[in-house]
């Protein structure tokens, strides 16, 4: 049987985030956009989630997949956190954090990484306050309020993405698929 993409759950009700606290908030809208990215490749097989379909750009489903996955990483685990651990899909020379070098073969793989990691980047925050800083490797400070305010906004930006390349792929529409 060919391997296809897991169905997503999704747990997060946006309606109920009306009236919650900022940290709520915050965790319900990452959760929600982390929710989201997968419930776009669910039911594809990995040369479907290889595929580039929107021309000039070579994005893919699964290179976006790949790419979260170094974005979560970088900002919770090794910035926030001061974890010392490399990159999971890329080297620091690429640049494109696990946009580049996708292999439909490695599917399997890049989800279970992808929900691996997820866990560990909210281990990473778990206890900690929104207000609590910490230094960029540029020096810079910010708080662990902005990382969830940077994840928020780059996952809307790439779940757009992968709304296009989904369409592109198979027709499927909308935020659950």
């Amino acid at each position: 049987m060919t391997w296809r993409a897991p169905a997503s759950g999704r747990t997060v009700d946006l309606a109920g985030l009306g009236a919650a606290s900022e940290r709520q908030m915050l965790d319900g809208w990452l959760r929600w956009h982390r929710e989201v990215l997968p419930a776009k490749c669910a039911g594809l097989e990995p040369a479907q989630l290889a595929r580039t379909t929107v021309e000039p750009s070579d994005l893919s489903l699964l290179g976006l997949v790949r790419h979260m996955t170094e974005i979560e990483r970088w900002w919770f685990r090794r910035s926030f956190a001061g974890e010392t651990l490399g990159d999971v899909f890329t080297g620091p020379e690429d640049g494109n954090e696990g946009l580049d070098g996708v292999e439909a073969e490695d599917a399997p793989e890049v989800f279970e990484r992808f929900r691996a990691e997820l866990v560990l980047c909210d281990a990473a925050a778990a206890g900690h306050g929104l207000d609590e800083t910490f230094l960029t490797a540029r020096g810079v400070l910010l708080s662990l309020r902005w990382v969830y305010v940077a994840m928020i906004q780059e996952y809307a930006r790439h779940n757009g993405h992968a709304d296009l390349l989904r369409e592109r792929t198979d027709g499927a529409t909308g935020d659950s698929g």
